[in-house]
């Protein structure tokens, strides 16, 4: 191996020499998992039980729980190979895949990793631009009436959302714009609990009767029935994934007590208090709304006062301009690195400049001509994507099903075998069982969602207009 292919290496594997000072404890873990599990996939949520109905909408949340909690037991005993309490340090996800699997599985990893990194990123920008969509239209309505028709395309805000992006997107690495992590996690948490409170207040204000139907939302026919029970369970996936960053999570737990051990607990309560809040909001949606429940909370008709629904809105909007960042740094960071091994005597890659700005605390800041490229380019790519196929909920469905069975359920299950050495047995066949069901589950819901954004193309005249 070269030595530009091995610094590349190195570079994707990690310093493994560099020690950090961990300090994390299983309450520290427990709000890292809940800051990053709810996000926007809480919105879908009364919109996903609308269409399983009052016995399989909140059976299917306890139950992708259940699973989500049992895989992440298993994915905390991989933070360390070959022993989980007393083996070597695995500091990302696809570290502990290379400790146990094989070569062809690390790859395998990573294109589900950066594919569902990249996938959220166009799911973000959908929904923010969904949300200036709603905040012009409460705007248009308070200004003109309550029943003023106030059409328009959400390009020209899709773009104002991009811009602001691919200005963020010049910051080396998360580590410089922390500040923006927080604001976007308070702000996760803001509109969550808006949301639920309106549609609380809506209920009680109509009556307090429950809506809806024990089977669900009726559909024009019993093919779009199908396809919307699957968006609903690709949309509750969506919304309980975390596995791609609990190895990262873990590794901020210092020891003893054994890291693994903590972790699981700190899973236990973080997905334990994110499901009955989940179930809560899916439910009020529900009960509120009945079948109507859209599938953006926030956008439905008569939820609460304007200016309520606009801070909720508004929150929504600052939440996903920092977590994209989140998603799209690794992206950036993964591009770089080969574009660097790729062409490492290239003038173009290795020139920088210093540009002084006064009001920043270091007073400058390295420009590299080649991160702005790439990074422009890449956050463009993504904008083009989410114009073409506007879709909230069929978008949260693929993103769920491309991302469950592969990161949540079969590389924990496949890391556990490994480890464990397990052998053709009864608890190997019930492993395998699970990872099976889990994928069928999850090709289904893949169908479904493409089905729903190629039928909605065909009935779309323009589709680069955002809908809701």
């Amino acid at each position: 191996m070269d030595k530009s292919a091995a610094a590349a290496d190195d570079v994707e594997r990690g310093d493994y020499e560099q020690e950090h000072e961990r300090t994390g404890t299983v309450w520290t873990a427990t709000a890292h998992i809940v800051t990053a599990v709810i996000g926007s996939g809480v919105l879908a949520l009364a919109w996903s039980v609308a269409q399983l109905g009052w016995v399989a909408g909140p059976l299917a949340l306890a139950g992708f729980a259940c699973v989500t909690y049992y895989t992440s037991t298993l994915l905390a005993n991989a933070y360390r190979a070959p022993h989980p309490v007393t083996g070597d340090r695995n500091r990302t996800y696809m570290d502990a895949v290379r400790s146990y699997l094989s070569p062809r599985e690390v790859f395998m990893c990573g294109i589900a990793q950066y594919v569902n990194l990249w996938g959220t990123m166009v799911g973000y920008t959908i929904t923010a631009t969904i949300s200036m969509v709603a905040i012009r239209q409460s705007d248009c309505s308070r200004r003109n009436g309550a029943g003023a028709r106030c059409d328009g395309s959400g390009t020209v805000l899709m773009l104002a959302f991009s811009v602001v992006q691919v200005v963020l997107s010049q910051f080396p690495g998360l580590e410089h714009i922390t500040w923006l992590s927080v604001v976007a996690a308070v702000m996760s948490f803001a509109y969550s609990f808006i949301g639920l409170g309106l549609s609380v207040g809506h209920w009680v204000s109509h009556g307090g009767g429950l809506g809806g139907r024990i089977a669900g939302a009726a559909a024009a026919s019993s093919t779009k029935k199908l396809w919307n029970v699957l968006l609903a369970l690709g949309n509750i996936a969506f919304a309980y994934t975390f596995a791609e960053v609990l190895i990262e999570i873990q590794d901020t737990l210092k020891s003893p007590p054994a890291e693994n051990k903590t972790m699981k607990k700190a899973s236990m309560y973080g997905i334990g208090a994110t499901t009955i809040f989940y179930i809560s909001v899916g439910c009020a949606g529900y009960a509120a709304f009945g079948s109507n429940a859209p599938g953006n909370i926030l956008t439905a008709a008569g939820l609460g006062p304007f200016w309520l629904v606009d801070i909720a809105n508004m929150c929504l909007i600052l939440h996903l301009i920092g977590a994209y960042q989140v998603y799209a740094q690794p992206i950036f960071a993964s591009v770089e690195r080969w574009a660097a091994s790729r062409w490492p005597e290239a003038k173009f890659i290795n020139s920088a400049y210093t540009v002084s700005i006064p009001l920043m605390q270091r007073g400058s800041v390295t420009v590299a001509p080649y991160k702005l490229v790439l990074r422009t380019v890449i956050v463009v790519a993504t904008t083009v994507v989410a114009m073409m196929i506007p879709f909230f909920n069929a978008v949260l469905g693929l993103l769920g099903a491309f991302s469950f069975w592969p990161l949540t359920v079969y590389f924990p299950i496949s890391m556990h075998i490994a480890q464990g050495k397990i052998t053709k047995g009864r608890k190997w066949y019930l492993l395998q069982g699970l990872s099976m069901v889990c994928l069928m589950i999850s090709v289904a819901v893949g169908i479904g969602s493409v089905t729903d954004i190629v039928d909605s193309l065909k009935v779309s005249s323009n589709p680069f207009k955002t809908v809701s």
